[in-house]
């Protein structure tokens, strides 16, 4: 097993902890979250993903069969040149740091209808098992803690009135954060060879487009 290997394995037995809870809640309100393969509400237009999610996400697009992987990869540059178009001169890593927050966030408006590269053409996601963190937490409110609650994200919520009424439920998310600080340095490492550069954030399709540099 490579370095690399050793973080993804880590990093997924962490994110283990969310898809647990999101099942909890699930049991607890049987019928009530829409939630399925096929639903895509929330599975468009870029969004930020950490360094473990990078390797995250590569290792799950490797796993796949070449004509996936060929066909994930293509979906992919399809939106890399989409995200150029819209922010000449972003390239390279695709990191979010490089153009900031606020042009990032206009990117993701305007390409807020394309579609996730992961995603098949009948809406299922085809590395599910290695999505990042973020697509873990959508579709359910967290009662966080310490006063901090994250809400439901989910577009068409207002669709299903039992879904959208449901209470925060608690998730410790500051021993998961805390965990994961590890995961974000030691992906650092594998991806740039130092944890300096734990905060890095890129989309999904800067991933894949850039798997072969790292």
């Amino acid at each position: 097993m490579t370095t690399g290997d050793s973080v993804v394995a880590a990093y997924r037995e962490l994110l283990e902890q969310l898809d647990r809870w999101f099942q909890a809640t699930r049991n607890r309100h049987p019928g009530v979250i829409p939630c399925r393969s096929g639903c895509t509400a929330c599975c468009h237009g870029p969004f930020d993903i950490s360094s473990a999610d990078v390797l995250l996400v590569r290792a799950g697009v490797k796993s796949l069969p070449l004509d996936r992987q060929r066909d994930v990869r293509h979906r992919a540059e399809r939106q890399v040149a989409m995200m150029q178009e819209a922010e000449p001169g972003w390239d390279g890593e695709f990191a979010i740091t490089d153009i900031g927050d606020e042009r990032f966030d206009a990117v993701a408006e305007r390409m807020k209808g394309e579609p996730c590269p992961c995603l098949d053409d009948d809406g299922a996601c085809m590395i599910y098992q290695d999505r990042p963190l973020v697509c873990r937490t959508m579709g359910l409110p967290m009662d966080a803690a310490n006063h901090r609650i994250i809400e439901n994200a989910c577009p068409i919520q207002e669709q299903f009135p039992g879904y959208a009424a449901l209470a925060p439920r608690f998730f410790d998310l500051e021993s998961l954060e805390s965990a994961e600080a590890g995961c974000l340095e030691a992906a650092a490492v594998e991806l740039f060879g130092t944890p300096l550069r734990s905060d890095f954030e890129t989309t999904i399709a800067g991933a894949i487009t850039r798997m072969a540099d790292g």
